[in-house]
């Protein structure tokens, strides 16, 4: 492993106020995003939407890596050129998921343990030839009455670990993505203790697997109400509380901080890191890694048409930039209102 090459990249990702765009959903998800559209999800229309988000003008300005699905990273442009390498070329670095989904976890089927340990050496050593310089594995962890237990959480603190010792060794940087899910009826509070168990989880298993903290970069939930909870916590408690608990177990040596949406709109996810930004005062960048936060007004523009191509870019510029201005703590709702 040589970790300087590593930090580089690693200290990339995270400069400027900009942010990732996970363009990384499975054929499965992506089928289900197209059907609300009124479009067929095919390998080439595919490659047309991602062409669309990746070749968006001024993309570079406030995004600083691409997340990648398999079939994608094997696809071009529409004008030829594969897409890790056109992004390469933007200053934009190529990422990849190589995660297996979350199953249920044995002797446990409420809760889930992420596969794909298998073969992932090989798999990695390919991405890497592919253009890969980074990549990413999720794992959930649910809250309800009697979950999470802490053998899910060990689980996937475990399988994080091995996954980014691994990717380490392949000279590409690992996104380690504990996310706690915010589905539920569970208040701020529970939210703040469930991240609290499981960050210190997955920097006990980091230590243990010899991860290079200054080589990696964590994608964490904010730390939020329950999608269902009747007393939704506000901007300002939700920036407090995730700092909070992000200094309490996230060591400084970390490069960059970039959250995970998590379901929540695109505009309040926004809003969230912009407050966390003007709290300032923290050893690590604090970024975005967002999907459908930065995607879901720009598929609904596209919709599948070429000649609404432009409209499609114009939404995703959008909401990167607004983002990239959260990064800066300087976004306001005057900006949304301006679009």
């Amino acid at each position: 492993m040589r970790l300087q090459e590593l930090e580089v990249i690693a200290q990339k990702m995270v400069a400027g106020n900009r942010g990732l765009l996970a363009a990384d959903e499975s054929t499965g998800t992506i089928e289900k995003r197209f059907k609300a559209i009124g479009v067929a999800s095919t390998e080439e229309s595919r490659r047309a939407y991602r062409n669309m988000l990746f070749t968006a003008p001024g993309l570079e300005k406030f995004i600083s890596g691409v997340i990648l699905y398999d079939e994608t990273i094997r696809q071009k442009t529409l004008s030829n050129v594969p897409f890790a390498d056109y992004l390469t070329g933007l200053g934009i670095v190529p990422g990849i998921k190589v995660d297996k989904g979350a199953k249920p976890l044995a002797n446990s089927p409420d809760e889930k343990i992420t596969e794909g340990l298998d073969g992932l050496r090989e798999r990695l050593q390919e991405y890497y030839k592919l253009g890969a310089r980074f990549a990413k594995w999720r794992a959930v962890i649910d809250i309800s009455e009697n979950i999470p237990t802490g053998y899910c959480i060990r689980a996937n603190a475990q399988a994080l670990a091995r996954y980014a010792a691994l990717c380490q060794e392949a000279q590409i940087v690992p996104i380690v993505e504990p996310e706690v899910l915010m589905d539920g009826a569970h208040g701020i509070e529970r939210c703040a203790a469930v991240t609290v168990s499981t960050l210190k989880a997955v920097f006990d298993e980091l230590y243990t697997h010899g991860v290079a903290l200054e080589g990696m970069i964590l994608k964490p939930n904010m730390v939020i109400s329950g999608m269902l909870c009747p007393h939704q916590a506000s901007v300002e408690q939700v920036a407090r509380e995730t700092l909070r608990v992000l200094k309490e177990r996230v060591p400084a040596a970390v490069p960059g901080i970039m959250f995970l949406s998590g379901g929540q709109s695109a505009e309040l996810a926004t809003a969230h890191l912009n407050a966390m930004n003007v709290l300032s005062n923290h050893p690590w960048k604090l970024s975005f890694s967002y999907g459908r936060a930065l995607q879901a007004q720009s598929l609904e523009a596209w919709k599948g048409q070429a000649d609404r191509q432009m409209a499609g870019q114009k939404a995703l510029i959008h909401r990167a930039a607004c983002n990239s201005s959260a990064c800066a703590g300087t976004y306001t709702a005057q900006m949304e209102k301006a679009a």
